[in-house]
Order: structure tokens, then C-alpha cells, then sequence
């Protein structure tokens, strides 16, 4: 479990790293601790489930990325993995995991977030995705964002 310390960090860092070039630094000056420990101890929480991850969240609307859409495609199982690797190195795609299937409603297994400027760029993403999965790609959906979500992290 965590301690006064890990809950202490956990404080200074739910609402984001400081926007330094050196966060853990600032954040360890902040606690009177060394980097060294304040990143210790956030890979020991991830370790054992603490916390998920450490990551941007952008906002994409202010970047000009007014188009997403959460693209998902029922692909063999078998080859999930492979092909869940290609597309999640798409430039346009945020983010690509692997979800159950909930037959026969829900057939998709592959899900990847793109983003573009237009509804164009996205028509055009869709259709790269569809090229790179090609004879292993049995259907898919887009499901297009209507509304900013508030994007938060553990809180104590």
C-alpha cells in the first residue's frame, strides 16, 4: 500500500507535472525529497497498479483537432496483436488497445482514437486503417466525439 510519502506525491502530481523541463526535480523540491526518490517511488506505484500511467493529456480542441473519432474493427483474434501494433503507430491514432467482444451486439476487438482538422482528414485516416488491415479487417465502426470530457486523474 502507499505511505505519507507516495500519498503526499500523489498530492502534487493529480493535478499534472509541473510544466518545467525538470518536473520530478520540482516536485521533489516541493516535498524536500531527492528525484531520485519522487521517481522511485511513482515507478514502484505503477508497478504494483498504484497508478496506471504517467502521460500528456492533451487537449486536442486547442490544438485545431476539432475532428475525432473512436475507430473499432472486428478483426481475427489471432492476429490482434500484430495488427493493433500497426495502426497504433499511426501518426493520427492516440491511442489503439485491444477490447472483448460482446456478440453478437459489439463484434469489434480492435478500438484506435484518431484525430484530424477536418471531417475529411478523418474520412481519410479511416480509410488508411482500412488499407493497412485489409483482408483481416470484417467490419468496422467510427463512433465521432460530440463533447469535451474532463480527463483527471487519481485524486485523494
Amino acid at each position: 500500500m502507499i505511505d505519507n510519502i507516495d500519498r503526499n506525491i500523489i498530492k502534487a502530481t493529480q493535478t499534472g507535472l509541473p510544466l518545467t523541463p525538470r518536473p520530478y526535480h520540482a516536485i521533489a523540491q516541493q516535498l524536500n525529497l531527492t528525484a531520485d526518490e519522487v521517481m522511485g517511488r511513482l515507478r514502484k506505484m505503477l508497478d504494483y497498479g498504484i497508478i496506471r500511467r504517467i502521460g500528456a493529456v492533451p487537449n486536442h480542441y486547442a490544438l485545431g483537432y476539432r475532428y475525432n473519432g473512436m475507430t473499432v474493427w472486428n478483426v481475427p483474434d489471432e492476429h490482434i496483436d500484430k495488427l493493433g501494433k500497426i495502426v497504433g503507430k499511426l501518426e493520427f491514432v492516440s491511442h489503439c488497445y485491444h477490447r472483448p467482444r460482446h456478440l453478437p451486439e459489439w463484434p469489434y476487438n480492435l478500438f484506435a482514437m484518431v484525430h484530424g482538422k477536418t471531417q475529411s482528414q478523418i474520412n481519410q485516416q479511416i480509410q488508411q486503417i482500412m488499407e493497412l488491415l485489409g483482408e483481416y479487417n470484417h467490419g468496422h465502426e467510427t463512433l465521432y466525439s460530440t463533447r469535451i470530457l474532463k480527463k483527471t486523474g487519481l485524486r485523494i
